[in-house]
C-alpha cells in the first residue's frame, strides 16, 4: 500500500501532522500525547491483534513511518508552535493566492458551507478519529480526509481576518452628502489589524487554545511591538504554557510601556514569586518559606491558579 498522500495540505507539499494523528490544529499536548498512545497501542507489533502478517507489517510501516514522526513533531512545545505558526502563515498566504479549491470529501464540503466553523470542524475531526484505524487499508484516504479539513478550517479562519467588512452606523450614513462621490476604501491601518489580532487571540484564550494565541498576538506584536496589551497577554499565555522566565519577560514589557496595565500589575508579582524573585516587602522568613516546599508542591498552576485549569 502506498503511503503517499495529495490531498488537503498535502497538496502543498506540506507534511500534515495533525491529520496523521487525526487531531485538530491547536490540540494541547496533553490531547496530543493521549491519542498517539491510542494510536501505538493499535499498531504496535506486540499488541496487535491481527494474525495477518500483512496486516501487521501494514501497522507497522504506518507506526514507524508516520505516527511516530507526527507525535515527534508535535509533541514538543518549541517544534509545535513553530509548526502552528508556519500553518497560520500558511492559510494566510493560500486564502490570498488560491481563487478555488478542490475539495474531495463530503465532510469538507460540508465544512467549507458551515456557519459555526470551529464546532463544526472539531467535530469533523472527532467524527474520523473514531474510525481512522478500523481498516488499515483505509488509513491514507482517512487521513487526507482530515487534512482537507484542516485546509478548508486554515482558509476559513484567514478569510474571516483578512479585510474583514466593518458595517457603518446609521448616523454615519445620514451624514454622508449625496452628491460626494465615492471614495476608493483606505487600507486596513495598522491599530485597527492590531486589535483584530487581540480580539482574536482573547477568544482563543477563554478557549484555552493558548498555542493558537500566541501566534495571532505573535503577529499583533510584529505590527505593533510597542502595544502593551499585546505583552500582558503574552505574558498570560506563556503562564499557561507554563513558560514562567517568558511570561516575565512579556509582563516586564507590559509595565514599561504602561504602568497602569492591570493585567501585568496582578500577575508579574505571583510570576515573580514563582521564579523566587524576592519583594521589597517579603521579610527574612518569607523569602526562607517562598524556596522551600511550597512553591514545589503547588507547581505553577497550583502557585498561580489554585491548582483549577479553565
Amino acid at each position: 500500500m502506498s503511503l503517499k498522500l495529495d490531498r488537503g495540505l498535502f497538496k502543498y507539499d506540506f507534511l500534515d501532522y495533525h491529520a496523521v494523528l487525526c487531531v485538530p490544529i491547536g490540540a494541547e499536548i496533553k490531547e496530543i500525547r493521549k491519542r498517539y498512545l491510542k494510536i501505538a497501542r493499535r499498531l504496535h507489533p506486540d499488541s496487535h491483534t491481527s494474525v495477518n502478517d500483512v496486516e501487521k507489517q501494514l501497522a507497522n510501516q504506518l507506526l514507524s513511518k508516520m505516527v511516530n514522526p507526527a507525535y515527534e513533531k508535535l509533541s514538543a512545545e518549541r517544534n509545535r508552535a513553530e509548526y502552528l505558526l508556519i500553518l497560520s502563515q500558511m492559510g494566510k498566504r493560500l486564502s490570498q493566492e488560491v481563487t478555488s479549491v478542490d475539495l474531495h470529501f463530503d465532510l469538507s464540503k460540508q465544512l467549507a458551507k458551515s456557519p459555526g466553523i470551529d464546532l463544526a470542524y472539531l467535530q469533523a475531526v472527532q467524527q474520523l478519529a473514531e474510525t481512522q484505524f478500523s481498516d488499515l487499508q483505509k488509513v491514507p484516504q482517512v487521513i487526507a480526509q482530515v487534512s482537507e479539513l484542516n485546509l478548508v478550517y486554515l482558509l476559513r479562519v484567514a478569510a474571516e481576518s483578512i479585510n474583514k467588512p466593518q458595517t457603518p452606523k446609521p448616523e454615519q450614513i445620514a451624514a454622508k452628502p449625496t452628491t460626494t462621490p465615492a471614495k476608493t476604501p483606505e487600507p486596513a491601518k495598522e491599530d485597527s489589524l492590531t486589535e483584530n489580532y487581540i480580539r482574536r487571540a482573547q477568544g482563543l484564550i477563554d478557549k484555552n487554545q493558548f498555542a493558537q494565541a500566541k501566534i495571532e498576538l505573535q503577529d499583533a506584536l510584529k505590527l505593533q511591538p510597542r502595544n502593551s496589551r499585546c505583552h500582558s497577554l503574552m505574558g498570560m499565555v506563556y503562564l499557561r504554557l507554563n513558560q514562567l522566565k517568558m511570561a516575565k519577560v512579556h509582563l516586564d514589557n507590559a509595565l514599561k510601556l504602561d504602568p497602569k496595565d492591570a493585567l501585568a500589575l496582578e500577575w508579574k508579582p505571583k510570576v515573580d514569586k514563582a521564579l523566587g524573585i524576592s519583594g521589597t516587602n517579603q521579610t527574612t522568613s518569607g523569602v526562607n518559606q517562598g524556596s522551600g516546599s511550597s512553591e514545589k508542591s503547588g507547581g505553577l498552576f497550583g502557585g498561580l491558579f489554585g491548582g483549577k485549569k479553565k
